[in-house]
């Protein structure tokens, strides 16, 4: 697993602005999934070929005991728990405060590696004086940066590199890691409990780290497998304030790490708002995706009822079309059996891969069934297709023009790749390369 970096400080003190930065600098595939929204608690990023998950959080503020503030500090603690290394970010301008101490002395007391920021020094010469004062702290040399002028980030970012373990990642045995996710009493845990309970051969609970993650390896004739149960925060249970906020950094940690997504939705409930945020993650995760429907003894069935909840839950989940649907009793341990087998095919799908000649004689097919659209006389061309990487199945297309491209042939082309290759459970990804077509007249 990645390690967890924290950027911890009171309000106002530029932690977003750092944050937004780093991951800013952060190179990857991203593709745009129309109504699915990210809340940008976390993000991923690199340095020095170190991978590393940032977690950013609420400012803390010692005054004040309403629930906002609570709510800001227990974040905070989380993410503390969380982090394998802590950025306590402080402001130059305003220099120490009584908020800063206090911030220090709890820091302190976690016994985590820390890496004391200044931030807004502007002019390294003007504020150097201004720096000493943060020695004050207890914890050791401050870093002076400047997150909205891009100054002294490099050295920020060696500090961090020199801190974060190196990643370990996750057991290189071919064990396939299944995160279980969905919102809270969902039966996240009771189907883990029933898979180790009735079903194991070889089991060894280990402890998620620093996660608050329970992971538990499980053998059996099917394959090697980590569950990864998200459940509730036990540290923190005295707190009865809402703690969805937590649960989506928890929850993030958990795709982060997997191969699978078992998305655990309540029959009882259906598709709520909740669980779309939720498979959202998933899905621009590009991970394998599940859809299991839990609690279906519990549900009032007629004529047509599992055929008519499948097609409601496609509607609210559009954008997971592609992903199987499996109705079980986590209680009673209702064709829970049958996640194995589709755990399996949702991986191997996830990692397929396929040669660029078989690509491209799909690629014609596609083309002469259906031609390429037009725009002012100029037709699209799609000259050459070939896969860039799995994890999701990625492809880059190399056309004449982005512009002709247009979204819907890009999913016909998408669509005629399903329907060739088994991509159960996976989202495909698209690259859109332009390219001069040298047989242009």
């Amino acid at each position: 697993m990645k390690p967890v970096v924290a950027i911890i400080g009171r309000p106002n003190v530029g932690k977003s602005s750092l944050f937004n930065y780093l991951i800013g600098e952060r190179k990857s595939i991203v593709e745009d999934t129309p109504g699915v929204t990210r809340d940008r608690v976390y993000g991923q990023t690199n340095w020095r070929g170190k991978k590393f998950t940032l977690i950013d959080t609420g400012g803390i503020e010692s005054e004040g005991n309403d629930t906002i503030n609570l709510q800001m500090k227990m974040q905070a603690e989380i993410a503390i728990d969380l982090a394998d290394v802590i950025l306590f970010i402080t402001d130059v301008k305003e220099g120490v405060t009584s908020n800063d101490y206090e911030i220090a002395q709890m820091l302190r007391k976690s016994k985590k590696k820390v890496i004391l920021v200044c931030n807004k020094v502007d002019d390294f010469k003007k504020y150097e004086n201004d720096i000493y004062e943060f020695y004050n702290l207890g914890l050791g040399s401050p870093c002076p940066i400047s997150a909205a002028n891009c100054k002294g980030i490099g050295d920020l970012l060696d500090k961090i590199y020199e801190n974060i373990p190196e990643n370990s990642e996750d057991d290189e045995d071919s064990r396939i890691k299944v995160a279980v996710i969905g919102k809270p009493n969902v039966g996240k845990s009771s189907l883990i409990n029933k898979i180790l309970g009735e079903n194991r051969l070889i089991v060894s609970d280990v402890a998620g780290t620093t996660r608050d993650a329970i992971d538990s390896d499980f053998d059996n004739k099917y394959g090697k497998y980590t569950f990864i149960d998200t459940a509730g925060i036990r540290k923190h249970n005295k707190i009865q304030e809402n703690i969805e906020k937590y649960s989506i950094i928890r929850t993030s940690l958990a795709i982060e790490r997997s191969d699978v997504c078992i998305i655990m939705l309540d029959a009882n409930d259906g598709v709520t708002e909740q669980d779309t945020k939720i498979a959202g993650e998933a899905k621009e995760a590009g991970k394998g995706v599940i859809i299991c429907v839990n609690k279906w003894d519990e549900y009032d069935k007629q004529n047509g009822t599992l055929e008519n909840y499948t097609k409601d839950v496609y509607e609210k989940l559009a954008y997971l079309s592609y992903a199987p649907i499996l109705f079980i009793s986590a209680k009673t341990g209702q064709r829970v059996d049958k996640l194995f087998n589709l755990i399996n095919a949702v991986y191997n799908s996830n990692n397929l891969r396929i040669n660029t000649s078989t690509l491209n004689e799909l690629l014609q097919e596609a083309i002469a069934m259906v031609q390429p659209p037009t725009d002012k006389g100029r037709r699209l061309k799609v000259l050459y297709m070939t896969q860039v990487a799995t994890k999701p199945p990625t492809f880059a297309i190399f056309v004449n023009s982005k512009k002709l491209f247009h979204f819907s042939y890009q999913r016909y082309i998408v669509n005629k790749l399903r329907s060739e290759f088994d991509f159960t459970g996976t989202p495909i990804k698209i690259l859109i390369r332009e390219r001069e077509d040298k047989n242009n007249d």
